[in-house]
């Protein structure tokens, strides 16, 4: 009883730990962006290269949202769990 009283606490914290992570990546883009587009406004206001960089990281942000909100499920956390009984089921005698 003791054993999987751990393994809730375990995935919690784990499930708590993704999410910091991606609260920690979403501020960070939006205040890094914020200083980027501010900077090219003011430096090269004829020339907008903050989209590429905003463009790039956000693609990288989608990525992150998707794993951590469980939508991206070709390799989510079960899928690890679900190759391997596939290959047990396989390869039984």
């Amino acid at each position: 009883m003791a054993t999987t009283e751990d393994d809730r606490y375990r995935a919690a914290k784990s499930r708590i730990a993704q999410l910091r992570g991606f609260y920690v990546h979403l501020t960070t883009f939006i205040c890094v962006n914020a200083f980027l587009i501010i900077l090219n406004l003011i430096t090269t206001p004829d020339s907008l290269w903050f989209y590429w960089v905003t463009l790039g990281w956000g693609i990288g942000l989608v990525a992150h949202a998707l794993q951590v909100y469980g939508s991206f499920t070709i390799f989510g956390k079960d899928w690890e769990d679900r190759k391997i009984k596939q290959y047990m089921e396989r390869d039984q005698p």
